[in-house]
């Protein structure tokens, strides 16, 4: 096939990348690197099957000249990490709602292709009932509090794209990704494991958030994009929302504990308070974000493979 991969040169999307062109497909790119990066990609530039567009996803004609060329379209460009959130909330919302609306609809112009749009675990907001199951309610914040405005747009994204699904018959299907790590992911933007990776093979102290009694799980990079490819070749997942995560669920103490035992780092760790770690204000945090997977388990037959201690230490490799 010929994919499209909107934000190809980020994380996740670059790890996308090489994956597809092993499998053997076709693949372009479409990136403003504003947060990714083509060092990314280095390993597979000038790839005669791949194709690298310069641009945004809310630039509707060059959006429109890509979608006429692909047979399948997945949008993981939107703006990430809390940090960027907070720090740049105009562009962060803009990116979010405009840009999936140009996707989509260049999409259905072009054949319906099927479209596959990355969503986020933000979405289940404040719901303190775990683990979260894709029809579980969203609870927000007060709209002063900046750090809901990411999950209310992507929100948004998930409506409209369910929206094309259900009344043009555009083939989406949406992923949900819970706190994906491991190689490639930059400690910029507030990402929590880099960062603690990075800090550690410094020497340099671990600040942890809070009282550090907040969980995540998260989920090995490489296993995520097997979860995608399923997806991908999944007729039944279409018009559906299927969680992509871990179960292993760790708090950030306990987090920054581990990554300094797995480097034999001499850094210490620190709590710091959420208003001394976002000075700006507008955050607000959750204490737990656990997924249930049976939905994906089910429609592909995904497991993971990969344990956090593995993941931890992929990332200490590549930090």
């Amino acid at each position: 096939m010929h994919l499209l991969v909107t934000g190809g040169a980020g994380f996740i999307g670059s790890h996308l990348v090489d994956a597809l062109l092993v499998r053997g497909d076709t693949v372009t790119v479409l990136d403003d690197c504003s947060t990714g990066s083509l060092r990314n990609l280095a390993e597979v530039s000038g790839h005669r099957r791949l194709t690298i567009l310069h641009g945004s996803v809310c630039d509707e004609v060059l959006v429109d000249e890509a979608c006429a060329k692909v047979d399948v379209v997945v949008h993981l460009a939107a703006a990430v990490g809390v940090q960027r959130i907070l720090d740049k909330q105009v562009g962060s919302i803009v990116t979010n709602l405009r840009g999936t609306e140009v996707m989509l609809r260049a999409a259905q112009a072009h054949r319906s292709l099927p479209f596959l749009l990355a969503s986020t675990s933000e979405i289940y907001g404040k719901q303190d009932r775990t683990p979260f199951r894709e029809d579980d309610d969203s609870v927000f914040g007060a709209s002063s509090l900046h750090r809901w405005s990411y999950a209310c747009s992507k929100l948004m994204d998930e409506f409209l794209a369910l929206a094309y699904h259900r009344e043009r018959g555009l083939p989406v299907t949406i992923a949900r990704f819970f706190n994906i790590t491991g190689p490639r992911q930059s400690p910029a933007y507030g990402m929590v494991l880099p960062r603690f990776c990075a800090a550690a093979k410094r020497g340099d102290v671990l600040e942890v958030h809070g009282d550090g009694g907040q969980s995540r799980c998260f989920l090995h990079v490489r296993d995520a994009v097997t979860a995608i490819l399923a997806l991908l070749g999944c007729k039944a997942a279409l018009g559906k929302v299927v969680n992509i995560g871990s179960a292993e669920e760790i708090t950030m103490r306990a987090l920054a504990d581990r990554v300094v035992q797995t480097s034999s780092s001499s850094s210490a760790v620190r709590l710091i308070p959420y208003a001394q770690a976002f000075p700006q204000g507008g955050f607000e945090d959750m204490r737990r974000r656990v997924p249930d997977v049976t939905r994906l388990t089910t429609l592909t037959g995904w497991s993971q493979t990969l344990t956090l201690d593995a993941t931890i230490r992929d990332c200490l490799a590549t930090v």
